[in-house]
C-alpha cells in the first residue's frame, strides 16, 4: 500500500520521472514517443512566440512557457501560441502524456524581442582595443561569449536597494532584476524599461564582481555602445574591496565610465574618484566629449590605467583626465576595487525620463579585459 500511495502522489505533483515503477519501462504500445518540437518566435517585435509539438501515442500536452505571468497549461492539442510582454531569454518545455500515464519531454531555450530595439547594436561597427599590450598581460576577461552570463564572475544586484538604501542612495528610480540582462550574440545586454514592477515604474539590471574578482593597479578596456535618453544613467565603475567593513566613500569609488542622457548630454562621458576626506565626501572628476556622434551610435572603449601613483582614464585611447594619488588623503585608492555595470534610471543627476524618453534602453557591453604589468 505504502509503494501505491507513493506512486500516485509522484504523478500527481508531474515531478521529472517517466515512470512509477521502475519496471514499467517506456516502449509500450500506449506510452508516447518521438516527441518533436517546433517553436518559432515573431520577429517583429510583437513579443508572439508559437509552439507545435508533435508524438505519437499522446492523449494530452503539457506548454510550460518560462513566463512568470503565466501558469503551465494542459490541453489537448499539441499547438499553442503565447505572446510575452517583456524581452529576455524564456526556458520553454513540453511534455507529452501517454494514456499509460507516462510521458516524454523536450525543451528549447529562446529569445524574445518585445518592442522595437531603440538602439540596435552591430559589433564590427566602433572602436576597438588589443588582446595585449607590451610590458602587460591578460589577467582577468569576459568577453560575453555564451548564452548566460558566467556565473564565476558575476553576481546581479536584485530591487532598488531598499531597506538599507533605497534609491541606492541617489533617489534611483528602478528595480533591478535578472530578466533584464542576457547574454547573446558575443555581447552583453543591460535593459531598462518602462514597466510597473514591485511598486516601481522602470526595471533594469545591475551586475557586479564582489567577492569573485577584485584587482590592485593595472590596465581597464571595457567595450560597451551606450543608451541615451532623459533620465538614463549608464555606468561602467569600480567600489574599494573593503565596503563591507569601511562604509562608502573610505572605500574609494573609482567611476570608469558614467553618461548622463538628454538634454544634449548623450555625447558626453564622465571619468570621476570619490573618497572620504575627513568624514566627508570628495570628488574629483572630469567630461569627455565626443566630436561627433553619441555613444549610442556606435561601441566605444572605456579605459583606465592605474598605477600607485596615479589614474587616467581614456575614450577610445584618448586621455582626458590624471589624477595623482600620491597623496595619504587618497589612500582609498591604493586597494584592490571590483566592478559594476548598471544602466539606472532617474536619480539626483539626470533626473527623470520624461516624454521624450524612449524605451527600452540598452547597455551592450562586447567584452571587459584587465591587464598588469609582468
Amino acid at each position: 500500500m505504502k509503494k501505491i500511495l507513493v506512486c500516485l502522489f509522484v504523478i500527481a505533483g508531474i515531478v521529472q520521472l517517466n515512470s512509477c515503477n521502475k519496471n514499467d519501462s517506456l516502449g509500450q504500445s500506449e506510452d508516447p514517443a518521438n516527441l518533436v518540437l517546433d517553436v518559432q518566435v515573431s520577429e517583429t517585435g510583437s513579443g508572439m512566440v508559437t509552439i507545435l509539438a508533435q508524438a505519437e501515442n499522446t492523449t494530452e500536452y503539457r506548454f510550460d512557457l518560462g513566463d512568470p505571468n503565466v501558469a503551465p497549461t494542459i490541453q489537448a492539442a499539441g499547438n499553442l501560441t503565447h505572446t510575452y510582454s517583456t524581452t529576455g531569454w524564456y526556458d520553454i518545455e513540453v511534455w507529452a502524456y501517454g494514456s499509460s500515464g507516462r510521458y516524454v519531454k523536450k525543451n528549447d531555450r529562446i529569445f524574445v524581442q518585445v518592442g522595437p530595439v531603440v538602439n540596435p547594436f552591430d559589433p564590427a561597427k566602433g572602436y576597438s582595443t588589443p588582446l595585449q599590450y607590451a610590458g602587460m598581460h591578460l589577467v582577468w576577461q569576459d568577453e560575453f561569449n555564451g548564452s548566460a552570463l558566467n556565473a564565476a564572475n558575476w553576481t546581479y544586484d536584485i530591487g532598488n536597494g531598499c531597506p538599507n538604501l533605497c534609491g541606492w542612495g541617489n533617489n534611483e528610480l528602478e528595480y533591478y532584476r535578472a530578466e533584464n540582462s542576457w547574454v547573446a550574440d558575443g555581447v552583453l545586454t543591460l535593459e531598462a524599461r518602462q514597466e510597473n514592477y514591485q511598486g516601481y515604474n522602470y526595471t533594469s539590471a545591475k551586475i557586479h564582481t564582489q567577492n569573485k574578482f577584485s584587482f590592485k593597479y593595472g590596465r581597464v578596456d571595457i567595450r560597451a555602445q551606450l543608451p541615451k535618453g532623459q533620465g538614463i544613467w549608464p555606468a561602467l565603475w569600480m567600489l574599494g574591496k573593503n565596503i563591507s567593513s569601511v562604509g562608502w566613500p573610505a572605500s574609494g569609488e573609482i567611476d570608469i565610465m558614467e553618461m548622463i542622457g538628454g538634454q544634449g548630454r548623450d555625447n558626453q562621458s564622465h571619468g570621476t574618484i570619490h573618497w572620504d576626506q575627513n568624514g566627508t565626501k570628495a570628488d574629483m572628476g572630469k567630461s569627455y566629449t565626443l566630436s561627433q556622434g553619441i555613444f549610442a551610435d556606435e561601441f566605444h572603449v572605456f579605459s583606465l590605467v592605474w598605477d600607485d601613483q596615479e589614474i587616467s582614464w581614456l575614450v577610445d585611447d584618448q586621455k582626458f583626465l590624471t589624477a595623482d594619488i600620491t597623496s595619504t588623503a587618497l589612500s582609498e585608492f591604493q586597494q584592490e576595487f571590483w566592478l559594476i555595470f548598471n544602466v539606472a534610471v532617474g536619480g539626483n543627476w539626470p533626473g527623470s525620463p520624461n516624454a521624450t524618453t524612449q524605451f527600452p534602453q540598452r547597455m551592450t557591453v562586447d567584452y571587459v579585459r584587465v591587464f598588469q604589468k609582468i
